[in-house]
């Protein structure tokens, strides 16, 4: 009984946050929706754009680098235990990698900004 008492009151605390941060959003004076909407969105995706090629994307190549080396030297020591390098995982995540430090240069044409 104190869970569903609990969810609830946290329930009505999640509606009332919502109704409290709300906005409306309307058009300045033509009414004209679309095209608030898409000034906007040109604003914001300008902005969105540098956010992921400065932060986003260097992140990810970090991630996939570390992730590389330590791949290549666990398999390497795998490889002088049995004698059999196996180069999947390696190979994959260099792959993924190559794939990530290029993308910059032509996602944005397959997204279309």
């Amino acid at each position: 009984m104190m869970k569903i008492l609990k969810r609830g009151k946290l329930l009505v605390f999640c509606a009332l946050l919502c109704l409290l941060l709300a906005t409306v959003a309307s058009a300045a004076g033509s009414g004209d929706v679309a095209s608030a909407v898409e000034s906007t969105w040109t604003t914001a995706s300008t902005q969105i754009k540098t956010v992921v090629d400065n932060v986003v994307f260097p992140v990810i190549d970090m991630v996939l680098a570390i992730a590389f080396f330590v791949k290549l030297g666990t398999a390497y020591f795998d490889y002088r235990k049995s004698g059999q390098f196996e180069w999947t995982a390696p190979a994959i995540l260099f792959a993924c990698l190559v794939f990530t430090l290029t993308a910059p240069t032509y996602i944005w044409g397959i997204v279309g900004l």
